[in-house]
């Protein structure tokens, strides 16, 4: 068995990326609602602030802050998943490891995690966030998607709403003859 190494920092900030198993599938903005409620649900057992969080069709990113003296961030993306997979049908194909271990077919098992370790850290991370749809081809400006925490910023005054520029400007940029 592999030996994973996390950094376990109670109270500390992490950012995220979670994937699906099936990174041709849009599972996770077709299904944004039941998302949403497995996110709430463990938000309200075991609490965490979001810091930033952008889904995309296939991954997921976010900036988390747990509570002091608590480190369990593992045990919370595992209820996340557990949940979201609970409400959705059995429709997808098992591997027989999965299946022998009585796994859904659904996300990756693990997920990144990198502890935040200074303002500036913290701040690249949550631009990477807002600016991963952008990244992506979903959208030309991060305001125009809409799966993310980066609307709650702008309505707190923390963003403008035209951060981030818009990736369709067109005109006659780079080196002249």
């Amino acid at each position: 068995m592999s030996d994973y190494r996390r950094a376990f920092v109670p109270g500390g900030c992490w950012f995220f990326t979670v994937n699906l198993l099936d990174r041709r599938k849009a599972l996770l903005i077709d299904q944004i609602g039941i998302l949403r409620e497995a996110v709430a649900a463990t938000r309200q057992s075991s609490p965490f602030a979001i810091n930033a969080f952008v889904v995309l069709p296939e991954h997921l990113h976010a900036v988390w802050t747990l509570p002091p003296g608590d480190s369990g961030f593992s045990m919370r993306w595992r209820l996340i998943k557990t949940r979201f997979a609970k409400a959705l049908p059995s429709t997808e194909r098992l591997s027989a490891v999965r299946a022998a271990r009585n796994e859904r077919g659904i996300w990756q098992r693990r997920f990144w995690e990198h502890l935040i370790l200074d303002e500036a850290d913290y701040a690249r991370h949550v631009a990477y966030c807002y600016y991963n749809p952008v990244k992506h081809g979903h959208v030309s400006r991060v305001c125009d998607w809409p799966y993310s925490s980066f609307h709650r910023d702008v309505r707190a005054g923390l963003f403008p709403e035209d951060w981030g520029g818009d990736s369709n400007v067109v005109g006659d940029f780079g080196e002249r003859e």
